[in-house]
C-alpha cells in the first residue's frame, strides 16, 4: 500500500538515494535538503527519472524551516539529516561536538518531536530515526558522531515505549560503513584543528584507524533494505545492516559486558 513518507537530509547519500526508490515504488515522497542547491539537484534529478517528488530547503537547526513540517500530513517520518566528524574524544574542540550534538541530537530530537504530534493526534504513524552501527558500537577517533548516535539510540528507545499507547510505531535503522563519502569527509574533518605539535594523540594512529575506510559497503545494498524497511508494516525495532555487521555488533555488546580495565 502506498506510503507518505517525510525524510529529512535527503540532499544526498543513503537519504537522497531512499528517497528516489520509495518514489519508484509508488509512495508519495516529502523529500528535504539542507540547503537550496541540493534542493535543485534533487528536483531535476527526479524530474530526470519522471518522478514527482515533494522536495524542499529544510536545515532542522533552522526554526522557521522546522516549522514547514506542520504544513504536511504524512505517515512515515524519517529522521535522516546528520553531520559526521571524528577525532579523539580527550582532544577533540568542544565546538565542534556541540556542532554534531546540536544537528543529530537536538534538532533531530525537535523535528521529530513535531511528527509525534501530528501521529499521536490521529493515532497512527510511524517515526524512523537513522542511526548507525556507531549508536551500537564505539570505534576510536570516531567518538563525537559516536556519542550522538548512541544518544539516538536511548531517544528511540524512550519514544517506542512512550507512543506505542497512541498508535505510533518508532524504530532504528543502523547502516553499517557505506561509501558515500560522508565517513571519508567526517576523517578528513579532524585534521583541521588536529596539531602534532600540541595533540597527544598519535597521527599514524588514527590514519591507521582511516585504512577501513578503503573496505566500506556499497551503498546501493543500504538503499534497497531502506526502501524495504521503511514502508513495511512490521519489522524490527532495530534495523542493523548488512548481516555480518549486526553479528559483529552482537558479539561486540557480549564481550563488553565481560571487558575489564
Amino acid at each position: 500500500m502506498s506510503k507518505t513518507i517525510f525524510i529529512t537530509g535527503a540532499g544526498s547519500g543513503l537519504g537522497k538515494g531512499t528517497a528516489i526508490g520509495l518514489a519508484k515504488k509508488g509512495h508519495a515522497i516529502i523529500a528535504t535538503t539542507e540547503t537550496t542547491s541540493q534542493k535543485t539537484a534533487l528536483l531535476e534529478e527526479s524530474k530526470d527519472l519522471g518522478l514527482e517528488i515533494e522536495v524542499f530547503k529544510l536545515d532542522i537547526t533552522n526554526e522557521r524551516d522546522l516549522e514547514q513540517i506542520e504544513k504536511y500530513d504524512f505517515d512515515i517520518f524519517v529522521a535522516n539529516a546528520a553531520i559526521n566528524e571524528g577525532g579523539p574524544l580527550a582532544e577533540v574542540p568542544m565546538d565542534r561536538v556541540r556542532a554534531l550534538f546540536e544537528v543529530n541530537v537536538f534538532a533531530t530530537l525537535e523535528s521529530v518531536q513535531l511528527a509525534a504530534k501530528k501521529f499521536v493526534e490521529k493515532r497512527s504513524g510511524k517515526i524512523i530515526f537513522l542511526s548507525s552501527m556507531a549508536g551500537i558500537s564505539a570505534t576510536p577517533y570516531v567518538g563525537p558522531y559516536t556519542a550522538t548516535k548512541h544518544a539516538i539510540e536511548g531517544i528511540a528507545q524512550t519514544m517506542q515505549a512512550e507512543l506505542q499507547e497512541f498508535g505510533v510505531k518508532v524504530a532504528t535503522i543502523n547502516p553499517g560503513a557505506y561509501a558515500t563519502g560522508f565517513n571519508d569527509r567526517s576523517a578528513e574533518e579532524k585534521y583541521k584543528w588536529y596539531d602534532p605539535e600540541k595533540n597527544f594523540t598519535r597521527k599514524e594512529d588514527m590514519k591507521k584507524q582511516e585504512e577501513q575506510l578503503k573496505n566500506q559497503y556499497d551503498p546501493e545494498d543500504m538503499i534497497e533494505k531502506m526502501i524495504e524497511i521503511i514502508p513495511a508494516e512490521e519489522h524490527h525495532f532495530r534495523t542493523v545492516h548488512p548481516q555480518e555487521v549486526e553479528e559483529q555488533l552482537k558479539k561486540t555488546e557480549k564481550e563488553r559486558w565481560e571487558l575489564k580495565i
